[in-house]
Protein backbone atom coordinates (compact mmCIF):
# COMPACT_ATOMS: atom_id res chain seq x y z
CA UNK A 1 0.00 0.00 0.00
CA UNK A 2 1.29 3.42 -1.09
CA UNK A 3 0.75 6.66 0.11
CA UNK A 4 -1.02 8.99 -2.74
CA UNK A 5 -1.58 11.88 -0.39
CA UNK A 6 -1.20 13.68 2.90
CA UNK A 7 -3.59 16.89 2.55
CA UNK A 8 -6.07 18.67 5.54
CA UNK A 9 -8.87 20.04 2.62
CA UNK A 10 -11.69 17.92 3.09
CA UNK A 11 -13.29 18.84 -0.42
CA UNK A 12 -10.21 17.73 -1.76
CA UNK A 13 -10.11 14.45 -0.08
CA UNK A 14 -13.66 14.05 -1.30
CA UNK A 15 -13.52 14.68 -5.07
CA UNK A 16 -10.42 12.47 -5.38
CA UNK A 17 -11.57 9.76 -3.60
CA UNK A 18 -14.86 9.76 -5.87
CA UNK A 19 -12.76 10.32 -8.92
CA UNK A 20 -11.11 7.19 -7.81
CA UNK A 21 -13.78 5.41 -7.46
CA UNK A 22 -14.98 6.21 -10.74
CA UNK A 23 -11.77 4.61 -12.40
CA UNK A 24 -12.40 1.45 -10.24
CA UNK A 25 -9.81 2.45 -7.72
CA UNK A 26 -10.32 1.58 -3.74
CA UNK A 27 -8.45 4.35 -1.99
CA UNK A 28 -8.28 3.73 1.97
CA UNK A 29 -8.74 6.87 4.17
CA UNK A 30 -6.05 7.35 7.03
CA UNK A 31 -6.24 8.96 10.18
CA UNK A 32 -9.80 10.27 9.24
CA UNK A 33 -10.58 10.13 12.77
CA UNK A 34 -7.81 12.66 14.00
CA UNK A 35 -9.01 15.02 11.35
CA UNK A 36 -12.40 15.02 12.90
CA UNK A 37 -10.88 15.14 16.30
CA UNK A 38 -8.66 17.78 15.79
CA UNK A 39 -8.79 19.39 12.72
CA UNK A 40 -5.48 19.70 12.29
CA UNK A 41 -3.65 16.99 10.91
CA UNK A 42 -3.51 15.70 7.48
CA UNK A 43 -5.63 12.87 6.29
CA UNK A 44 -3.46 10.33 4.07
CA UNK A 45 -5.45 8.90 1.06
CA UNK A 46 -3.99 5.25 0.29
CA UNK A 47 -4.01 3.02 -2.74
CA UNK A 48 -2.87 -0.30 -3.21
CA UNK A 49 0.78 -0.62 -5.04
CA UNK A 50 -0.89 -2.12 -8.51
CA UNK A 51 -3.24 0.78 -8.33
CA UNK A 52 -0.41 3.80 -7.57
CA UNK A 53 0.38 4.72 -11.06
CA UNK A 54 -2.99 5.53 -12.27
CA UNK A 55 -4.14 6.48 -8.94
CA UNK A 56 -1.37 9.19 -9.51
CA UNK A 57 -2.45 10.27 -12.67
CA UNK A 58 -5.96 11.01 -11.79
CA UNK A 59 -4.62 13.42 -8.67
CA UNK A 60 -2.66 15.28 -10.92
CA UNK A 61 -5.44 15.71 -13.29
CA UNK A 62 -8.23 16.91 -10.28
CA UNK A 63 -4.98 19.09 -9.41
CA UNK A 64 -4.91 20.68 -12.33
CA UNK A 65 -8.86 21.10 -12.79
CA UNK A 66 -8.26 23.05 -9.45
Amino acid sequence: MKELIRTGDPVLISYLTHRLTEAGIESFGMDAHMQRSLGILPQRIMVVDEDYDEARRILDEVRQEG
